[in-house]
């Protein structure tokens, strides 16, 4: 479970005085922590939710990121681009955007789909088949430039 390999992580950042990782790590177990606790019980949350909370504090840290550097603050810019680095530690490799346009190549030829009109249903299977596998805006983009 990622909860239990998150403790550890901790604890060697911790030892190993490396502020960086443990910013990360802290943050991952504060969000895991939230999600557990907003659905009302203590019980352990899916590998898939798993996913999905490491994407969102990826793509927070992102936007973050982008707006310190927009403000010429790379100081701050920095520190989320380390939060990045940890988090996606975390996370199954990404694809690459290859990859991305075969398998939404092939949902499109077995959907049938021919036009943008279609662009939902498409994204819809397509987000569920890549999930935690690939960006979610990325595969957004394929999906828009292959039924266009």
């Amino acid at each position: 479970m990622l909860s239990n390999t998150i403790d550890q992580e901790i604890k060697q950042a911790m030892l190993a005085k490396n502020q960086a990782q443990l910013r990360g790590l802290r943050a991952i177990k504060a969000a895991l922590l939230l999600a557990r606790t907003e659905k009302g019980t203590s019980e352990q949350i899916t590998e898939e939710t798993e996913l999905k909370i490491l994407q969102k504090l990826i793509k927070q840290r992102r936007e973050s990121s982008d707006i310190y550097k927009q403000q010429g603050r790379a100081d701050l810019s920095i520190i989320e681009d380390e939060e990045i680095d940890v988090i996606n530690n975390f996370l199954p490799k990404q694809m690459e955007r290859e990859e991305v346009e075969a398998v939404i190549s092939q949902i499109i030829s077995e959907t049938g789909s021919s036009s943008v009109k279609d662009m939902g249903k498409v994204m819809g299977l397509a987000n569920k088949q890549l999930a935690g596998k690939a960006d979610g805006k990325l595969i957004a983009e394929v999906v828009k430039s292959q039924l266009a």
